[in-house]
């Protein structure tokens, strides 16, 4: 049980930093696909979930929310020196 939690921090600690975005969008990508259905190459046609369609567009809404986030508290001295407007208050610049 040890190494299991050990992995779990590893992998919300790679989350926080951005190193699971790409993960997580890949999994969009796949819900969307599955979501959507379609023909496959052999000739199968596939019925749409919405449910795994609905997914992949929260995840692609997360992956831009964290990007837009940490773009912002980046550029936050610049907002506040330009525009007085303190997009992260509370935290200490």
């Amino acid at each position: 049980m040890h190494y299991f939690e050990a992995l779990a921090k590893v992998l919300v600690v790679g989350l926080v930093l951005g190193a699971g975005l790409p993960a997580i969008f890949a999994s969009g990508m796949v819900a969307y696909s599955f979501g959507a259905g379609g023909e496959e190459a052999d000739g199968v046609v596939h019925k749409g979930n919405p449910a795994l369609k609905y997914l992949g567009i929260a995840l692609f809404l997360f992956v831009t929310l964290v990007i837009l986030t940490a773009v912002a508290w980046i550029t936050r001295t610049t907002i506040i020196h330009h525009f007085g407007i303190d997009l992260f208050p509370g935290i200490s610049k």
